[in-house]
């Protein structure tokens, strides 16, 4: 499935983004997704998408410049200058090296808004300290929480690079744009992922405060420790993720696990492991598969852990439409959903020329990336 055809609610939003890695190109997806236009500079040499690299699809065009080169950064300046956002992922302090001062860009383009994605963060003692998503978040504490007891797991990069960049990268600027409607001036907007990664803590952080979460990992409800809140191996060496918490969902899933008794103290920690340990013998009786129709059409909370390639098959997914493919390569769809205006997964690439012409950068600079997209 494809959204060629549809315009998306961020129709005619321009956007510049400087190649990075993590948070940037998938912010910069998403905005395609949802309908901006979006225009990546790249090294040169480097402007042909990968129909496999998912985070970079939906460029409107890529144009490759060496942003070491004087007569490059004033091409890249003069496109910017016609953007309504810039995202960028440099170390703090490179922009300004290259020539592409924040406050520089906003004097050409008073209503620029330049969006910086960074580890953690313009300012403050490590600010200028090389990291990845992983040392970002053991800073925020949602590192600490992930994992078994004895010792914390890498959560994929997604609580760092994606959630708290990214995601936090696409609130920032959008909220700078609504903004923007009503003061008609740009602004800096500061995305750390030290930052992000805290804020999406949150609610853990006030479990913690109301003496109901434990600084300890597998200790807690949410953690894994709870029997009722957990996955667990079946015959056939997949898993079951089993999260009845509510009274009336976990007296369901105990009457059809034969686990009753389970019941009246639900919510007493001192029998998790037993309980987990009881459990876990019984899924081992059966395969996966076996279990998940088992309760099907229950109100039980439990589900199938799908693997990546059986997710775009799995009943639900395929009718909405959750993953498409493109180009051959199966991939998650754009979202959200809109009721009038929605988004999807734009193919190809426009040639530069035409792009940036029709962006109102004047014929002399569009020529220059004539043989390029």
């Amino acid at each position: 499935m494809s959204g060629a055809a549809s315009k998306g609610p961020l129709e005619g939003l321009k956007v510049v983004e400087l190649a990075a890695i993590g948070p940037v190109p998938f912010a910069a997806m998403v905005l395609s997704d949802l309908g901006a236009e979006v225009v990546r500079i790249d090294r040169p040499g480097e402007t042909r998408t990968d129909p496999r690299d998912i985070t970079c699809r939906g460029r409107a065009a890529r144009v490759g410049l060496d942003l070491k080169n004087a007569d490059d950064v004033a091409l890249a300046r003069r496109i910017i200058g016609k953007a309504d956002v810039l995202i960028e992922g440099f170390r703090p302090g490179v922009l300004e090296r290259l020539g592409l001062a924040p406050d520089d860009l906003m004097a050409d383009n008073p209503g620029l808004i330049v969006t910086r994605v960074t580890g953690w963060g313009q300012q403050g003692p490590l600010s200028a300290r090389a990291g990845h998503d992983l040392t970002y978040i053991a800073l925020s504490g949602a590192l600490h929480a992930i994992g078994p007891a004895d010792r914390p797991i890498p959560p994929l990069n997604l609580v760092g690079d994606y959630g708290g960049g990214g995601m936090l990268a696409l609130v920032g600027l959008l909220s700078a744009l609504f903004e923007r409607a009503k003061s008609g001036r740009g602004q800096v907007v500061d995305a750390a992922m030290t930052d992000g990664s805290s804020l999406l803590m949150a609610f853990v952080y006030g479990l913690k405060a109301m003496g109901q979460w434990q600084d300890a990992r597998e200790t807690n409800m949410l953690d894994g420790a709870a029997h009722f809140y957990t996955t667990y191996r079946c015959r056939d060496g997949r898993f079951l993720a089993v999260g009845p918490i509510e009274p009336q969902f976990h007296a369901a899933f105990a009457k059809v696990m034969g686990v009753e008794d389970f019941g009246p103290d639900q919510h007493d920690a001192t029998r998790w492991p037993e309980r987990r340990a009881a459990l876990q013998e019984i899924f081992l009786t059966r395969d996966r598969d076996d279990w998940v129709a088992t309760f099907e059409g229950l109100d039980v909370c439990v589900a199938p852990v799908l693997a990546m390639e059986e997710v775009r098959d799995h009943p639900h997914n395929a009718a909405r439409g959750t993953f498409a493919e493109v180009d051959g390569v199966v991939q998650p769809a754009a979202a959200p959903r809109f009721g009038r205006t929605p988004g999807g997964i734009k193919s190809g690439e426009g040639n530069a020329e035409a792009v940036l012409s029709g962006w109102g950068v004047d014929a002399e600079v569009a020529g220059a990336f004539g043989g390029q997209g």
